[in-house]
């Protein structure tokens, strides 16, 4: 049995149920309300104890970190298989993987925060945030620390658009050799970085690639066509769908 606690607008719980509905899988799925600290409730840092979601439990099996998750469903479930079976071009995969976790993965966070989650801290001073990303973060403190009660600055809002576009043009260079970013094969580093790219179209920022990288344009359209993909992505599982409903259900509260 499978079990995933993932939230709807978390990239990475995408890249999992993407991963999950690729294969076909069924899952029992917990939603995990990051706006109200779920993640952070002390049965779910039983679970994980990082304070991030997703989660997967495979028959009792605890697994975490999405990249890591989606590695184990592709061994423990090979049909369809996402990853190829000459070890050569699976190192060649897993050095995307690696890339893209530590340079789009990360880039994506501060706009995402800047936009979306900075109103969640509304009222508090410099002290007062530190506090409580202390008392309850196990991870990314410094993260937090950094953004502050009144977001990003501008030169790392500047960085992280620098390297989404270099992102972007290394996807660019990769595609000349087929659809994916292996050739011909479809794998997970397609469905790795593929909420990546959805949520930076998803904010408006999609113009960093745009004009200089059409093959990515294509490869997008391509993952989205994808029956997988809307199983993935089903209504409200967008930033802009969540704070949409978010506003409209507070709207209808008063």
């Amino acid at each position: 049995m499978l079990e995933l606690y993932h939230a709807n607008h978390s990239t990475c719980s995408q890249k999992v149920r993407l991963c999950i509905a690729e294969k076909g899988l069924d899952f029992e799925g917990h939603l995990i309300d990051l706006g109200a600290k779920e993640q952070l409730d002390p049965e779910y840092l039983k679970l994980n104890p990082n304070g991030v979601v997703p989660t997967l439990v495979h028959d009792e099996v605890v697994i975490m970190d999405s990249s890591v998750i989606c590695e184990y469903l592709d061994e423990v479930f090979p049909e369809q298989p996402l990853a190829p079976p000459d070890p050569a071009e699976r190192a060649h995969m897993r050095k995307w993987m690696r890339y893209i976790e530590e340079v789009p993965t990360a880039a994506v966070r501060f706009p995402s925060f800047n936009i979306a989650f900075l109103p969640r801290f509304d009222g508090l001073n410099e002290e007062q945030f530190i506090k409580q990303q202390e008392d309850v973060r196990p991870l990314r403190k410094g993260f937090f620390r950094r953004m502050g009660p009144a977001g990003f600055p501008d030169e790392d809002i500047e960085e992280s658009f620098d390297q989404i576009s270099k992102t972007a043009a290394r996807m660019e260079e990769a595609l000349t050799n087929g659809p994916w970013l292996l050739g011909d094969m479809y794998t997970l580093a397609d469905v790795i970085v593929a909420p990546l790219i959805d949520r930076i179209a998803d904010l408006g920022l999609d113009y960093l690639w745009k004009d200089d990288c059409p093959r990515v344009t294509d490869w997008y359209a391509r993952m989205q066509a994808r029956p997988a993909f809307a199983t993935a992505f089903y209504r409200g599982a967008r930033l802009t769908e969540f704070l949409e409903i978010r506003h409209w259900s507070k709207h209808e509260e008063a």
